[in-house]
């Protein structure tokens, strides 16, 4: 039963950043197509900041439907508690990646919690793989 829950705040937490990030993609939208200072926008797309604030936006909302596919698994398979609890915790901590890449855009930050996010989000599926795989053969 605990599993649910954990899984529940994956899938909540996916949900809610990925609206945040499709609202951020219309902004991208509006600086692109409709701004005053559109060229300039366009003409600077490929370089910083303006390609980071893409890469945000792509990997915001992947890695929000990571965690909403996370939460859905953990909800459903017979994942071990302390697994599961290891998983849903590394894949919401995989949500600095993109939140890290807009810190250094808008912020100025250090890359820090891109490398955080990126090396937890791949932690969480090589672990969930493995529970998977722990599963299959203790159901053998």
């Amino acid at each position: 039963m605990q599993n649910r829950t954990i899984g529940k705040w994956n899938i909540g937490v996916g949900l809610w950043l990925m609206a945040a990030f499709m609202i951020y993609g219309f902004y991208l939208i509006y600086a692109r197509d409709f701004a005053p200072d559109k060229d300039a926008w366009v003409a600077a797309a490929n370089v910083s900041p303006h390609f980071e604030a893409r890469l945000a936006h792509v990997h915001g909302n992947l890695f929000s439907l990571l965690n909403i596919v996370f939460g859905f698994l953990l909800v459903k398979l017979p994942v071990k508690e302390g697994q599961a609890k290891w998983v849903s915790g590394l894949a919401l901590a995989g949500l600095l990646l993109p939140l890290g890449i807009l810190a250094e855009v808008y912020l100025g930050l250090p890359f820090y919690l891109v490398l955080v996010g990126g090396l937890s989000i791949l932690a969480a599926t090589i672990l969930l793989g493995v529970a998977v795989v722990q599963m299959r053969l203790n159901s053998q």
